[in-house]
């Protein structure tokens, strides 16, 4: 050992002597600059914290699947870009991104696989029936859980602490859509087609419960499946009855080649349809036979909240053109990180209770849970099909954000 400490005891021997030998002694400044590193503060520790996401990627609603998944993506990447510090250390987010093809059973096996993978928040899924059977696998283990697409009202009443949405439910949608066939289309009689899905049937059956409160009497009452492209046997039979209004509760895969059918088939009543089918690939599949479509989606136009057309801008630079429900992923991913930074923790057991005291103010709105989950004040517009484009008729509820965010999103967006 002594040999090893010679050369340094022998160095600083002969540093004193020429320091003696010059006359001089070191001046303070010298001797910071010599270590500015001592000075410095050290870097935060890095966290990579992950975040799962589950929407269908492959089949007829893949597009919707994948507008999901972007919307969340975008949130990662500006969340990224805040450099946010949890607990003393810089977080970096990642998202996990599986496809549940909107089956319930692969549902509940990327349901697990995000489990076991130790994600800390999952954002999803897109479809009510296989969200309704992987929130039981989220409340298992735990984990938040915060649709920004399921809207089947079974979802937040199974007691789970564990789930939210953020954005208006069947109840709150069916009701106004069969108040306003009834109401203000003056429909007396309306027919009714779902896909037998949990979102396409439970939307459905309130349209019919509101219609009926509102004195249209349902006429016919038909059901397909969501992988279906032929319909003009029930089109024919719901042709003989001569409705006023026909609903479909589905998505835009279905909707889209139903109307063609329609039109083939001379049927000359007013077509409505919830948010499944409120996109611009209806109006892509469906042609000019789209025109004049009523439909509905949960939510307020962009045009309406403070933050909506910045996030349209940035979204479409980097993405392209909004389906449906990307807004609603993006403010998913940032409630999830705004209750881990009030918190101070990215620990599920430790933020979970902060998510449903949310008062964020997203892109959508303002964000806030009631007891089950639900977004509070949930809104609902109504939109005409003209020329091509969504046009907005009319809107309902919906709380607004403030006018400066939270956690708004980048001012850049990257193509």
């Amino acid at each position: 050992m002594n040999q090893v400490r010679m050369p340094g005891v022998l160095i600083a021997l002969a540093a004193s002597v020429a320091l003696i030998g010059c006359g001089k002694k070191e001046e303070p400044k010298a001797a910071a600059a010599a270590a500015p590193a001592a000075a410095a503060a050290p870097a935060p520790a890095e966290m990579i914290v992950k975040i799962g996401h589950v929407a269908p990627l492959t089949g007829p609603i893949a597009h919707l699947g994948k507008d999901n998944e972007n919307g969340a993506r975008m949130a990662v990447d500006d969340a990224n870009a805040q450099k946010i510090t949890i607990d003393g250390k810089l977080v970096k987010f990642e998202l996990l991104g599986e496809d549940d093809q909107a089956d319930p059973k692969t549902g509940t096996v990327v349901a697990q696989k995000l489990v076991d993978a130790k994600v800390v928040g999952v954002v999803g899924h897109l479809n009510s029936g296989t969200t309704i059977p992987a929130s039981s696998i989220y409340n298992q283990a735990g984990l938040p859980q915060i649709s920004p697409s399921a809207t089947n009202p079974k979802y937040t009443q199974q007691g789970f602490k564990t789930a939210f949405r953020v954005m208006a439910n069947d109840v709150q949608q069916g009701s106004v859509v069969g108040t306003y066939a009834a109401k203000d289309l003056g429909a007396k009689t309306i027919a009714i087609i779902d896909d037998r899905t949990a979102y396409g049937q439970g939307l459905a059956d309130e349209v019919e419960k509101a219609a009926k409160a509102n004195g249209a009497t349902v006429v016919a009452r038909e059901f397909t499946n969501d992988k279906a492209i032929d319909f003009k046997a029930i089109l024919t039979k719901i042709k003989a009855t001569n409705p006023d209004v026909i609903f479909l509760g589905g998505m835009d895969a279905v909707g889209g080649p139903m109307l063609k059918q329609m039109k083939e088939l001379g049927i000359n009543a007013q077509f409505t349809t919830g948010d499944g089918g409120c996109s611009p690939e209806l109006i892509k599949l469906a042609g000019v036979a789209s025109e004049g479509v009523i439909c509905t989606q949960a939510g307020l136009p962009a045009d309406k909240l403070p933050n909506g057309q910045k996030f349209l801008a940035d979204f479409t630079s980097k993405y392209g053109q909004i389906q449906i429900y990307s807004p609603y992923s993006y403010d998913a991913v940032m409630v999830l990180i705004d209750a881990m930074k009030r918190a101070n923790s990215v620990d599920p057991v430790k933020y979970l209770p902060e998510v449903g005291k949310t008062s964020y103010d997203g892109v959508t709105g303002k964000v806030e849970f009631d007891e089950k989950g639900d977004i509070k004040n949930g809104a609902i517009t109504v939109f005409e099909i003209k020329d091509g484009k969504l046009v907005t008729l009319k809107s309902e509820g919906g709380a607004m954000a403030a006018a400066a965010p939270a956690a708004a999103p980048a001012t850049e967006a990257k193509k």
